[in-house]
Order: structure tokens, then C-alpha cells, then sequence
């Protein structure tokens, strides 16, 4: 009987150190998700505002330094792929994760959770064929 506290907290705290890493997950994906938003918001101004034809300030820390356009977009751009790609990687170690603390809290996987979205080449494919049918 004396070792089934023990047991208890030890389960509790795997449970919840399980759910901290979930949690901080999710929190990482919102961070970069909202660098990659202000990354298109930057990508648009470049695009749209008035200005010199051919250069733009950009800060970096806490200096600003005139790159030109061009320059500056292939810079957010290569961010933004960067960011996709940390966001994707993210998203299936999220997976890992939660089925992990689904298991430590004794629930059954979630059905579902490890999809993939289609891409776009695999969407063509099947846009094709569906009208095919037609």
C-alpha cells in the first residue's frame, strides 16, 4: 500500500510532463506560424507600397540596412520555406507526442491523427480522373 502513492505521482507526473511537451509543441507552431504571417505581410509591402523602384530598409535586430528588392524577397522567401519546413516537422513530432500521452493516459489512438494532406500534384491526378468519370 505505501508504494501506490508513489505509483500515482509518478504517473501523474509522466502524464503531465507528456502534456507540458504537447503543449509547448503547439506553442512553437503558433511562434512560427505568426513569423511566417508577418513574413507574407513583408513579402505583400514589398510588392505594393510605393517607394524607390529597386531598394528597401530592412531591420535586422536593432540596425536597419537598405538591401535591394529583389534581394530582400529572395531573403523572406528562403525564411519562409525554412519556416514550412520546421512548421511540417513540428506538426509530426506534435503527432508523436500526443499519441504518446493518449497511451500513457490508458485512452485509446486517435483515429485519424496521423493523415497526411494530398499534394498538389496528387490533387491534379485526382481532379483528372474525377472529371474523366463525368
Amino acid at each position: 500500500m505505501a508504494q501506490e502513492p508513489e505509483f500515482v505521482l509518478r504517473y501523474l507526473a509522466e502524464v503531465e510532463a507528456l502534456a507540458e511537451e504537447v503543449l509547448a509543441g503547439r506553442q512553437q507552431i503558433v511562434d512560427l506560424d505568426l513569423k511566417r504571417n508577418q513574413n507574407r505581410e513583408a513579402l505583400r509591402a514589398l510588392e505594393t507600397e510605393p517607394g524607390p523602384a529597386d531598394e528597401a530598409m530592412v531591420c535586422f535586430g536593432n540596425m536597419f540596412i537598405q538591401l535591394p528588392k529583389s534581394k530582400t524577397k529572395e531573403m523572406i522567401q528562403k525564411d519562409q520555406e525554412h519556416l514550412d519546413e520546421e512548421i511540417k516537422q513540428l506538426r509530426k513530432e506534435l503527432r508523436v507526442k500526443v499519441n504518446h500521452l493518449f497511451e500513457a493516459q490508458g485512452k485509446p489512438e486517435l483515429k485519424g491523427f496521423n493523415l497526411n494532406p494530398m499534394t498538389p500534384e496528387e490533387m491534379r491526378v485526382i481532379n483528372q480522373i474525377l472529371e474523366g468519370r463525368n
